[in-house]
């Protein structure tokens, strides 16, 4: 017989519910981050935080990680990227000439209306519809797995944008000079 302080060991059913769950939602965000990669040559992590600024101009970098739901290091380098995809502009701020203003460029806006909303966005209102109780039962039960996993001290970073394929420009090849002065 258990004592009551040892846990009931897990159903296999609710085991294998649980890594089905995980599947789909990792196929899901991959597919969505092809999607971005085929459709915009973009990462996922990059058309999230373009959708985050069509909801308007972002008074700075903090202002982007809020509404991207994380920090503003793990959001510079997708911003970086961006501004040089020419995505987003940055433009110094009127009101306060010491900040920037991050806003959509024609391109930024074009993008989005080539493809549908990114894994994120959805998944983000997927959880802002469960019930208040629902969803700080979830984030228990995932902060509790990523516990077990040994991974809850990980910095949590965009989803799949230190994995995503970026398109790299091509850069002209140097010629060196073959012997007798010709170029390759």
């Amino acid at each position: 017989m258990r004592s009551k302080a040892e846990p009931e060991a897990p159903a296999l059913a609710d085991v294998t519910s649980v890594l089905d769950s995980l599947r789909r939602t990792v196929r899901a965000f991959r597919a969505a981050a092809q999607v971005a990669e085929e459709r915009l040559g973009i990462s996922g992590a990059q058309h999230f935080a373009l959708q985050q600024l069509a909801r308007g101009p972002a008074l700075s970098l903090n202002d982007l990680a809020a509404r991207t739901l994380t920090n503003k290091s793990s959001l510079s380098v997708v911003v970086s990227r961006l501004v040089e995809g020419g995505f987003v502009r940055r433009t110094v701020s009127r009101a306060d000439r010491r900040s920037v203003v991050l806003s959509l460029t024609a391109q930024g806006r074009r993008a989005l209306e080539r493809a549908p909303d990114s894994a994120q966005t959805r998944m983000i209102a997927a959880l802002q519809r469960l019930s208040s109780g629902d969803l700080r039962a979830f984030a228990a039960t995932f902060e509790r797995f990523t516990e077990e996993l040994g991974i809850s001290t990980l910095e949590p970073a965009l989803i799949f944008e230190d994995v995503a394929p970026q398109r790299r420009r091509r850069t002209p090849e140097r010629r060196s000079p073959k012997r007798g002065g010709e170029r390759r």
